[in-house]
């Protein structure tokens, strides 16, 4: 299919999605990457018991975390 055709087709509210190959689709900046770091215990002990109490890993918590910080950082940043 051309590209003016799959556009017509969006446009007129018609269903695409079959035509998408979505086994490569990826959002940018979004990709995986593994890091290491290394905790004290304490701190290990501490994010475990708050992850058992959320009902999440600790990856998990982490990660959420993390993340709030750096979208606070972000807004205080602007």
């Amino acid at each position: 299919m051309k590209a003016e055709e799959f556009d017509a087709r969006f446009d007129r509210g018609e269903d695409i999605t079959e035509t998408l190959d979505v086994s490569k689709a990826h959002r940018p900046g979004e990709e995986q990457r593994r890091v290491n770091v290394d905790f004290p215990t304490w701190m290990i002990a501490s994010l475990d018991r708050e992850a058992r109490r959320l009902g999440i890993t600790r990856q998990s918590i982490i990660k959420v975390w993390i993340a709030e910080r750096l979208e606070q950082q972000r807004g205080t940043a602007a």
